[in-house]
């Protein structure tokens, strides 16, 4: 699940909210489903439920996360080996469940390139004095864009002081603790976060002042987050060609400026010994020079075939992601961040789903998607939902599932349940019937609302289909404390509750995929807030 970057303020008011009010949010569709479901087991009408669902076992789930979110996969992070060693173990599996490939030359692979971009190593220079500095060791660009700045250094010995026109000057000064408020309580480190926090507060407040370049010398915690902070940006940014939007006001690439240059003030870290010479007012000129390449990353695509002879061209596509993000720095003695619940969950969910299917066929087909690269901007679902592997109308439903195996036993979410995120009361309206039957969650609504500063519903795969008014929804239980860092491990997946999010994600497909009528495009639907 790839990060944005909600005021922090507002996350820490939702908390808030969420654990001073009552914990359930429903619409009027979830809340009578939701409160049956937690008052007294509801029982399946004949036929409906179909025997295969007790092949969903926890045994089995258990054994695949272990093996896709064990550290020999490290982390799994797109365009490198490890994305593509877990890709071909998925397919794998899907091979020996029964699943058939529709991807390349008749593969499990759809193969699409990531654009990189980052800040080049061999072409950014800068210096002090005169005096070289390197680009990721003595200062880290705060920013993934071209920059030039040289002039006389300005030291302000305190941020605070506006009584000094900065205006077009280049400005040092020490880095100002942010409000703790403003500091995300998810995500990578403490250090981290602060840094990150006060770092976007210094960029804001000096580019209203009109500075032409800020140099920032690190706190003692910010220097502790220094290479860390490098491990995060030396990355750079990813994009996908020919692919779907993710936001409506998404530009083209064709709309990007080529090189891109720093927009508003160009930013610097300096560590904070870095603070005797730059009180000396010497002379600082930064060039900062981008590289573009493209990187493979791969969709891998599968379809159980229908039962119905003219149902069965109708698709109900299971979505997930198998990437994560990789090996990056220590937190706590370990380096691989495994992705456990992120997608691992989802992933091994869907391997489930598939053994159960394979069993015992509906009416319609059911389409397998493992997206690549979603942690660099879901592009694997963009560019799906601009290439599909079966014609995009003959997608009934998205059913896409993300981290879901934490937090407390019997709460999870439904993202797209309620306005504006629900875009077809027909898929909802069996979402909430399975889990009635299965899973019996109390549905918390408050991670769909628009209003939410996570944007929870715009950071996973089922997005791209959505925007293209394809039926949608996301099963989740929601962040956690581990989010994005290597505490994110199998051994702290609740097993017993994603054995039951696993089979409320698939009894939904089932219904859809033997429902007489596809689900419909609720009137009206626009997916903008």
């Amino acid at each position: 699940m790839p990060r944005l970057l909600p005021t922090p303020v507002q996350v820490r008011a939702a908390h808030l909210a969420a654990s001073t009010f009552p914990a359930l949010f429903f619409s009027a569709l979830t809340t009578a489903a939701g409160a049956q479901a937690a008052a007294r087991p509801v029982p399946p009408r004949a036929g409906e439920v179909p025997a295969a669902l007790a092949l969903i076992r926890e045994a089995d789930i258990k054994r695949d996360l272990y093996a896709m979110a064990g550290d020999a996969m490290r982390g799994r992070e797109a365009g490198t080996p490890d994305e593509m060693r877990a890709s071909i173990w998925v397919a794998e599996q899907l091979r020996d469940i029964g699943v058939k490939p529709v991807g390349d030359d008749g593969s499990y692979f759809q193969w699409f390139n990531m654009i990189r971009t980052r800040v080049s190593t061999v072409s950014t220079t800068g210096a002090l004095g005169g005096q070289p500095l390197e680009v990721w060791k003595d200062f880290v660009p705060l920013g993934n864009s071209g920059a030039d700045v040289n002039g006389p250094v300005v030291w302000l010995a305190n941020a605070a002081d506006t009584t000094v026109d900065v205006r077009g000057k280049v400005v040092a000064t020490p880095l100002l603790a942010p409000n703790p408020a403003s500091i995300r309580t998810t995500t990578n480190s403490p250090d981290v976060r602060y840094t990150q926090a006060a770092v976007g507060a210094m960029q804001q407040r000096f580019a209203r002042r009109g500075a032409a370049g800020l140099i920032l010398v690190a706190d003692p915690t910010a220097d502790r987050a220094f290479d860390p902070l490098v491990t995060l940006r030396v990355r750079g940014t990813y994009d996908v060609d020919r692919a779907a939007q993710r936001f409506a006001a998404q530009p083209t690439r064709a709309e990007l400026p080529v090189p891109a240059r720093q927009a508003g003030t160009p930013a610097f870290l300096v560590r904070g010994s870095m603070a005797p010479r730059l009180q000396q007012t010497p002379v600082a000129e930064f060039h900062v020079r981008l590289e573009r390449f493209e990187t493979p990353s791969t969709n891998i695509v599968g379809v159980i075939r229908g039962s119905d002879p003219v149902l069965r061209d109708e698709y109900v596509l299971y979505s997930s992601h198998q990437d994560h993000d990789g090996v990056r720095y220590l937190i706590d003695g370990d380096s691989v961040w495994a992705g456990a619940d992120d997608n691992g969950t989802g992933s091994v969910a869907l391997l489930a789903s598939a053994r159960a299917f394979a069993k015992q066929r509906p009416k319609r087909s059911i389409l397998f998607v493992y997206h690549g690269a979603e942690e660099r901007g879901l592009l694997g679902s963009r560019y799906h939902a601009a290439h599909p592997v079966v014609p995009l109308r003959n997608i009934v439903a998205v059913l896409n599932g993300e981290m879901m195996g934490r937090n407390h036993p019997d709460s999870a979410s439904l993202l797209g349940v309620q306005p504006p995120h629900r875009n077809s009361t027909d898929l909802v309206t069996m979402a909430l019937r399975a889990n009635a039957l299965t899973g019996r969650f109390q549905l918390d609504s408050l991670w769909d609302r628009p209003t939410h500063p996570e944007g929870w519903y715009f950071r996973s795969d089922h997005v791209p289909y959505a925007r293209l008014n394809v039926p949608a929804v996301m099963y989740t239980t929601n962040l956690h404390d581990d989010y994005h860092t290597p505490r994110d491990k199998p051994e702290r997946i609740d097993y017993p509750k994603l054995t039951r999010m696993t089979r409320w994600m698939y009894l939904t497909g089932w219904f859809v995929a033997n429902a007489p009528k596809r689900p419909a495009i609720d009137p009206g639907f626009k997916l903008e807030r």
